[in-house]
């Protein structure tokens, strides 16, 4: 992810730490441990406020998922 302009809503802050977040969206993924939702994490260094935003997933890396749990 290329650099973004981010400014924390809580303590004004303008340093963070980007993360990777990914889970299962329903029985038959969790039946299978495929993890395919896929979100995208922006902390703030400071005082550690953290938002969430929903990432687009392929289909090659959810079957690639399924073979590799």
């Amino acid at each position: 992810m290329s650099h973004i302009s981010y400014t924390c809503p809580k303590c004004s802050n303008k340093t963070y730490q980007l993360g990777q977040l990914r889970a299962t969206g329903g029985t038959l993924s969790k039946i299978f441990d495929v993890q395919n939702q896929k979100y995208t994490s922006i902390t703030c260094k400071r005082c550690s406020y953290t938002e969430f935003y929903k990432a687009k997933t392929s289909a090659l890396s959810n079957i690639f998922d399924l073979f590799t749990n």
